[in-house]
């Protein structure tokens, strides 16, 4: 997601308020992301007062500290700029069970985790992550092409066809004499 898509959907909105964004973005920018970057933010406990934001830039994972309401300063930004190899990964797991599924990852000890349609950006962020840290090209942030609008593949799919071609080659069989 980008982090105007996370402006939109901050519970409450007063912690990515515009006095909050604007230091952010500074101290983003500062370090080498985008106008607009892509990034995770791992809410916390209390969202209301501090949280962390994770934005993957080519020399490592920017972790931004945030303090909404400083007394007497307003918010505050901290962060630092982590080597892709020097980050700390965890395991990325998923787990479905009756068309739900959960997605977990722990990411510079905090967890991160998205549970059904949560799951699929969660997923992707670490698989940025992941390719970043072996030096790998990077996959997109953006949600692939729906499964419908693309052929099968299935190994299921591909027995059937080659059942079909190997019948139509062979021609019909016969019972032996």
């Amino acid at each position: 997601m980008r982090l105007s898509d996370w402006r939109a959907a901050a519970k409450p909105r007063e912690a990515l308020g515009p006095k909050v964004t604007d230091v952010l973005q500074s101290v983003l920018s500062t370090l080498g992301a985008e106008d607009d970057p892509h990034a995770w933010i791992a809410w916390g406990d209390d969202p209301a007062s501090r949280y962390t934001v994770f934005v993957p830039t080519p020399p490592g994972l920017v972790v931004a500290a945030v303090r909404v309401s400083v007394p007497q300063e307003g918010p505050r930004v901290s962060a630092r700029v982590i080597r892709w190899s020097k980050l700390q990964p965890g395991e990325l797991s998923v787990e479905a069970q009756a068309g739900h599924r959960l997605v977990s990852f722990q990411l510079e000890q905090q967890v991160m985790k998205g549970i059904d349609e949560g799951a699929d950006p969660v997923a992707r962020f670490i698989l940025v992550v992941l390719a970043a840290i072996d030096g790998r090209p990077w996959p997109s942030f953006d949600p692939p092409a729906r499964a419908a609008a693309r052929e099968p593949t299935g190994r299921a799919t591909r027995r059937l066809a080659e059942r079909k071609t190997a019948a139509t080659a062979t021609g019909p069989r016969t019972a032996r004499s």
